[in-house]
This record gives structure tokens, C-alpha cells and sequence, in this order.
């Protein structure tokens, strides 16, 4: 079941959250810093712990790594570095789709049963909302036939101009989602 919430993805109690991270996984702006507060100061131990792959990266653009979720509600915090946009012409689409990709199959590597995705790249990474909310729903929908997919994916929106990218997205891509939107 995909699900389009508008919420707090630092309050929801899933398997797993997803954080839009950057590529040193060191904390940032927006959902990244706010589940980094939320998750407490052994997130960011965890996070520095993960073997830099080059100097300052950890987890290279469109990759994924999970660490434990701490003080959060959810077990599981999957970090996923997110494309900035830089026109589309730059390999963002095929980026932005290996986020979701990547994140799930981490997700089935791990047996998470529920997951919430936010808007990855669509804050300070510039991503216009509803291309990338084509792209998640895209995969996801795809993802699904997969036996072992989680049951339960959230999209998480924090305002409603993301939820209602999202429900868009859905409905032009013939997807079924159910939406609580606050």
C-alpha cells in the first residue's frame, strides 16, 4: 500500500524513516537536521562511523545507508543523498530514481515492513515538486510487485503543496495511494 500523509516524519512510527541526507551524512537543513535533532547525538556517531567511500562522502548521490533510528519512533533511519537540481539535463531523473530504488532495496535487505519516504530533493536541493513527485510514485509503484517490497509506504508531505505534488503524481500515473492530509 502506498500512502500520501502530511506529517512530522520525525514523530511516525514505522520500520523505518527515510532521510534526505547529504553525501557526507553529517546533518543538514530541513527533514535532514530534523531528524537528526529528533533521532539524538548517537544519529550523528552512527552516521560518522559509515566508511567514507572518498574524502567527505559516505553515502555517494543516489546511494543509500541505514543506521539506527535512536529517539526516533522508527527503528531504522535509511539515508539517501538526493540530486540538486541543476535543469534535468544532469542525470538528476535517473539520480532521483536510484534514491528510491536503492532505499527500498535496503529496506528488503533489512525486512522493514513499513517505510517513510519525504520529499527527496525537492527542499534546498531545488527539485521542482512535481517531477520529482512523478519519479517516487514511479518507482515505488513498480516496486511494489516485489515480494518482499515493505507493505506500507508512506510519503510523508510537511506542507501540503508536496502532498498534493504527490497525489497529482498518482493520479496522472494511474497509482493507487490513499492520503490523510492534515
Amino acid at each position: 500500500m502506498i500512502e500520501i500523509i502530511q506529517a512530522d516524519i520525525t514523530m511516525l512510527h514505522v520500520d523505518a524513516i527515510v532521510n534526505a541526507a547529504n553525501e557526507s551524512l553529517q546533518g543538514g537543513g530541513g527533514v535532514d537536521g530534523a531528524i537528526h535533532r529528533a533521532a539524538g547525538p548517537r544519529l550523528f556517531e552512527a552516521c560518522r562511523a559509515i566508511p567514507e567511500v572518498r574524502a567527505g562522502v559516505r553515502c555517494p548521490t543516489g546511494e543509500a545507508r541505514i543506521t539506527p533510528g535512536f529517539e526516533l519512533p522508527a527503528q531504522h533511519v535509511i539515508h539517501t543523498a538526493g540530486p540538486v537540481w541543476r535543469g534535468g539535463d544532469r542525470g538528476e531523473p535517473d539520480l532521483l530514481s536510484a534514491c528510491h530504488r536503492n532505499t527500498l532495496a535496503l529496506a528488503r535487505e533489512h525486512g522493514i515492513d513499513s517505510i517513510a519516504f519525504p520529499a527527496i530533493s525537492c527542499g534546498v536541493y531545488g527539485y521542482p515538486r512535481d517531477a520529482a513527485a512523478a519519479i517516487a510514485l514511479t518507482v515505488l509503484a513498480q516496486a511494489r510487485h516485489h515480494t518482499r517490497t515493505p507493505h506500507r509506504i508512506a510519503l510523508c508531505a510537511f506542507d501540503r503543496g508536496m502532498a498534493e505534488a504527490w497525489q497529482r503524481a498518482a493520479e496522472r500515473l494511474h497509482v493507487d495511494v490513499t492520503s490523510r492530509l492534515g
